[in-house]
């Protein structure tokens, strides 16, 4: 085994865009939005406009789809200046149920790396978002039965991660994280003296993106493909 993880005896997966498909579905809807709005403004501007109210509306609506419509629908008010049809609202209200009753669609070995992986190791998955959503999405993948623990956090920071992982009686040390996002599933847990792995995925949310000087001289790896993680614990 790599010296680097010997000592690991518990694992930690993300779920949007490390075992499925997420946010593909949150660019598609984007289009689709902009697309409704073309009215009022060019693609661009509502595209950054709805990312300002996204992040405006996250203290209070959280992570998920369902605060993404919020925003969108307040953005539709905002950019037509209250002139948006019903009909169009009816739109954007569609967009999301559509993203809701997606499939669930598993990104390349994740099945085969987590039969592989619960054989040695204590699984747990932790995401962040709504918690009936990802009850939903997690059902719908088949993939519980290896989880040894399923967490659904309101945010992904270091005190969420320290509080988690205090609870389940795991020592930082003896942990590993595997995600996509730098931001929320690798540099915490590298602050708290966990381990971690990025699996980077094709799109990023721009909330979830960080900087080259963040991530400077941090410790964790990266690998392409979550069958890479047999050939780093070997």
């Amino acid at each position: 085994m790599n010296n680097d993880y010997q000592h690991i005896k518990v694992i930690g997966f993300d779920a949007d865009d490390t075992l499925w498909v997420n946010e593909t579905y949150f660019r598609e809807a984007e289009l689709e939005f902009a697309k409704l709005l073309s009215a009022y403004e060019t693609a661009n501007k509502i595209d950054q406009e709805l990312f300002k109210k996204e992040m405006e509306n996250l203290p209070l609506y959280g992570y998920g789809i369902k605060g993404f419509v919020l925003s969108m629908v307040e953005m539709a008010i905002e950019l037509s200046n209250n002139e948006v049809s019903s009909q169009t609202i009816s739109k954007i209200l569609n967009i999301g149920k559509n993203m809701l009753n997606k499939p669930v669609e598993l990104l390349d070995g994740v099945e085969d790396i987590l039969k592989t992986l619960s054989k040695t190791y204590r699984l747990i998955l932790v995401t962040k978002g709504d918690l009936l959503d990802q009850e939903r999405k997690l059902e719908k993948s088949n993939l519980t039965s290896y989880f040894h623990h399923i967490e659904v956090l309101s945010d992904k920071q270091e005190s969420n991660y320290s509080k988690l992982l205090n609870h389940l009686d795991i020592n930082p040390s003896e942990f590993l994280m595997v995600g996509n996002s730098l931001k929320s599933d690798i540099l915490p847990l590298v602050n708290i003296g966990a381990k971690a792995v990025h699996v980077p995925f094709h799109t990023t949310w721009l909330h979830e993106q960080v900087n080259d000087h963040e991530a400077q001289k941090k410790d964790y790896k990266t690998i392409t493909s979550l069958l890479d993680l047999k050939t780093i614990l070997n």
